[in-house]
């Protein structure tokens, strides 16, 4: 079939990339899905800096690319063996996970081999590609390459959610809501009594503020624009600090969750850790950054620091519970979408969070 979609064509394009044009948006053809594959009609996909990060060459990937990875959608067509039928929405999640390798057999705190080998080469999980252009083949991206019409994407890429789970929300689960909700769920594991520091303030790191709160502990926000910290004590935050107003005021708290992608935000996270306390960072900062942080402290304030990627998520054991906290009213992630946007105001839209402007913008069809 012929579908719309958004091709990276080159990475390390310069910002603003809405003049460098890196993305062109056009037509596609599909391949029908395979065994244990889907067709998936796109009802709205998240902007997230995992696509930015291919754009501007921090992760380079093979190009060219269908770029998007945080969606949900409605399944069109079922390829034999995948267990889910015509008609149910899915989230798509960037991650899929075998369930055999030693890597899936650690509940979610390794990323699955047999995926992320997949996700590297630009292929869907089983080594196909479904993309063309003009006969010629169009990687996918992270296994989904959701900005576009309609993707075909491995049954292993997806988490059927009923049909009260509206698209906008149900897309957000994909990424920002099993990064940023897992690193305080799975990786950072406050106790009963324990503040959540969230340094970092967008769409994951809002998520994992939101689910900090939903779980019912303090909570506080860390960032260097005036109007994420503003909506952070909207959404609940006890506090909401710049990085130099968290060092004013000393503050340290037993867990902290980095978002940000930078080395200077790792740096500020373990700043703010309490002797005793985890760090957890699920940022994707250039290959090249480095930070400084002094190995006495790790050691004489018995501090613990956790890399957790995709939140140490296990999609179909997490989404279910986020879900669950959404529906009870206690998790209103409606409030991370920032932008409702048409898939041709892509290059705006990656131009804005890389200025750092932006929550979640998505694109809706």
């Amino acid at each position: 079939m012929q579908i719309t979609g958004a091709v990276l064509e080159r990475c390390g394009a310069p910002a603003p990339f809405a003049a460098s044009e890196p993305i062109t948006i056009g037509p596609l053809e599909l391949d029908p899905p395979g065994p244990g594959e889907l067709l998936v009609r796109i009802e709205a996909a998240g902007v997230c800096h995992s696509d930015l990060s291919v754009v501007d060459g921090s992760r380079v990937r093979p190009v060219p690319m269908l770029l998007g990875h945080e969606a949900a959608g409605i399944v069109e067509e079922a390829g034999s063996g995948t267990g889910i039928a015509a008609g149910r929405r899915v989230v798509m999640t960037f991650l899929p996970r075998c369930g055999h390798c030693d890597a899936c057999r650690t509940e979610g705190r390794l990323p699955c081999t047999v995926g992320s080998a997949a996700n590297a080469a630009g292929t869907l999980v089983g080594g196909g590609i479904r993309l063309r252009r003009d006969g010629a083949a169009v990687n996918h991206h992270l296994g989904v390459s959701a900005f576009a019409t309609h993707a075909v994407v491995a049954a292993a890429s997806v988490v059927p959610v009923d049909d009260d789970v509206p698209p906008d929300i149900a897309a957000l689960l994909g990424c920002a809501v099993l990064t940023g909700g897992g690193a305080v769920f799975n990786a950072g594991r406050p106790g009963p009594e324990d503040a959540v520091a969230v340094v970092g303030l967008g769409g994951v790191g809002m998520a994992a503020l939101l689910v900090a709160i939903a779980l019912g502990h303090k909570a506080i926000g860390v960032d260097a624009v005036p109007a994420k910290l503003e909506l952070a004590r909207e959404l609940g935050a006890a506090a909401a600090y710049t990085p130099a107003g968290a060092a004013d005021a000393e503050l340290r708290t037993p867990v902290v969750i980095e978002a940000a992608g930078s080395a200077r935000a790792f740096e500020t996270a373990c700043a703010v850790t309490a002797p005793g306390g985890t760090t957890v960072t699920v940022g994707l900062p250039h290959p090249d950054a480095r930070a400084s942080i002094a190995p006495l402290v790790l050691t004489a304030e018995a501090r613990t620091v956790v890399g957790s990627y995709l939140g140490s998520a296990v999609p179909n054991r997490d989404i279910p519970r986020y879900v669950a906290l959404w529906r009870s009213g206690r998790l209103p992630l409606d409030r991370l979408v920032s932008d409702r946007i048409a898939l041709a105001d892509l290059p705006a839209a990656l131009d804005r969070l890389a200025a750092g402007t932006a929550l979640r913008q998505l694109v809706t069809f």
